[in-house]
């Protein structure tokens, strides 16, 4: 398996564990999760981070218990959609970030949406950039759609489909 960390520091030599910047409520026993950790998430959802940092976005997939019309509904012929607001297309286009190989012996499974996470420093093992973020979901079966607003898909959670929202407080009248 192969696990890779995003970001637009093109120099990082060594992945110290740092807390999130922006605390979650985590469940009874899960708090830890905040604290200083390294982060990496696992090949099959790392479209999850082909964006640029702070670019809010929902993705959805089909989950064993999501119903077969929900999935045609939302996915059609794609193993899964991620959604983003239109001002931040011409951004998914110019921007660049890198890629991070990290050595999967170091993580351990959190069993949530393809995350791992590491208690010690870690060393990339490879570093590439990524740029035309735009193209890269086709070729991983994930189809990119850019909406005026994010907000008029808060119901997606209430469906069974998987429902993941990043930096979403950064997105246009989340609220």
């Amino acid at each position: 398996m192969r696990l890779f960390h995003f970001s637009d520091d093109p120099d990082i030599a060594v992945f110290e564990p740092r807390p999130v910047r922006m605390p979650s409520i985590r469940p009874a026993g899960q708090e830890w999760l905040n604290g200083p950790l390294v982060w990496a998430i696992d090949g099959d959802h790392d479209f999850m981070y082909l964006f640029p940092r702070d670019c809010p976005r929902i993705l959805i997939w089909a989950t064993p218990d999501t119903s077969e019309a929900e999935r045609r509904r939302w996915l059609g012929d794609w193993r899964a959609v991620a959604f983003v607001e239109r001002h931040w297309l011409e951004r998914l286009e110019a921007e660049t970030i890198h890629r991070y190989e990290m050595p999967a012996e170091e993580f351990e499974d959190l069993d949530d949406a393809g995350m791992r996470v590491s208690r010690r420093r870690v060393n990339p093992t490879e570093r590439i950039a990524m740029s035309r973020l735009d193209r890269e979901f086709a070729t991983r079966r994930v189809e990119l759609r850019v909406v005026d607003s994010l907000r008029p898909l808060k119901s997606l959670w209430n469906t069974g489909m998987h429902v993941s929202g990043i930096r979403l407080r950064n997105a246009k009248d989340w609220e």
